[in-house]
């Protein structure tokens, strides 16, 4: 074998040395939603390596991966008021990483844990405190016209202050605000209140129903009592003027007259305690004289 050939062998053998050793080294996978960072002896590479595989790589390079899905945070601050009182809020912060901007990110911030750590959660507690200091009073928080306002103040503000850190801020969200304890005592008793108020109206509407529902009934039971009154005076009269008539006919009858006064006189012939009786038998119409002359 000459020169050449040993040659040739030494570098294959070499290749096949550096392939196995570092083959994995001239590889570089990046997963989906992700994005790769390189350095080289601490210099941060310009471009980012995005997802998928990438070959060749310089083998000596350091690499990080930036997440760049969407993500949330939720953070609980004490936030002051104009009137000088702690309120705690719970607000969620929805982000990513901006893909693009990873390199310089890493170079200025770290990685993705650092970037939150120091930069995010920083600029949302101070943020808060910022935007508290416009409402008047603690219990403010509680209205939702303050709420939608903060959460419009507070993705504007930390959209102008993390852009340019490499953050893109989606949304701002407030889960639950947490009164000062004499403040959610006070606003309890204001509720309890209310709920009486409500509860005396209710009351007084219903009775004012009731009292509706008599009125009308006595109205009805009035008119009734006026139709039955108006019946009775119209057979009252029926029954008078059939008297009046019949009382008529009878004077213009003498017979009838003397029919009636013998039925009359028959039945105190009937009576055992009658004594005497006299008839005036000269009269058109004979009547009967009871117990005339008997002792007293």
């Amino acid at each position: 074998m000459n020169n050449k050939g040993l040659f040739s062998i030494i570098v294959f053998g070499i290749i096949v040395v550096v392939v196995l050793l570092f083959g994995s080294r001239f590889l570089k996978t990046v997963p989906a939603g992700h994005v790769a960072v390189a350095t080289l002896f601490g210099k941060v590479m310009p471009l980012p390596f995005e997802e998928g595989l990438h070959i060749p790589v310089n083998p000596l390079y350091q690499w990080y991966d930036f997440d760049t899905r969407a993500d949330t945070i939720t953070e609980t601050a004490s936030v002051p008021s104009q009137d000088q009182l702690q309120t705690q809020m719970d607000v969620s912060v929805k982000f990513r990483i901006n893909a693009s901007e990873a390199p310089e990110t890493l170079k200025l911030f770290g990685d993705k844990n650092r970037l939150i750590s120091t930069q995010l959660i920083p600029s949302l507690r101070s943020t808060l405190r910022e935007a508290g200091k416009t409402i008047a009073r603690a219990e403010d928080f509680f209205l939702e016209e303050t709420q939608n306002r903060l959460q419009v103040q507070l993705l504007d503000d930390l959209k102008d202050s993390l852009d340019k850190k490499g953050l893109i801020i989606d949304e701002v969200l407030i889960r639950s605000i947490t009164l000062p304890p004499f403040i959610m005592k006070a606003i309890e008793g204001k509720k309890e209140r209310e709920q009486e108020v409500e509860k005396q109206k209710a009351e007084l509407e219903r009775f004012k129903t009731e009292m509706q529902e008599k009125v009308e009934q006595a109205i009805a039971e009035r008119q009734a009592a006026e139709q039955e009154a108006e019946k009775v005076k119209v057979l009252a009269d029926a029954r008078a003027y059939e008297i009046g008539k019949l009382n008529v006919a009878i004077a213009d009858n003498q017979a009838y007259i003397q029919l009636q006064s013998l039925e009359a006189l028959k039945k105190i012939a009937e009576d055992p305690a009658a004594k005497i009786y006299f008839l005036d038998g000269s009269s058109p119409n004979p009547m009967p004289l009871l117990h005339m002359g008997e002792q007293r």
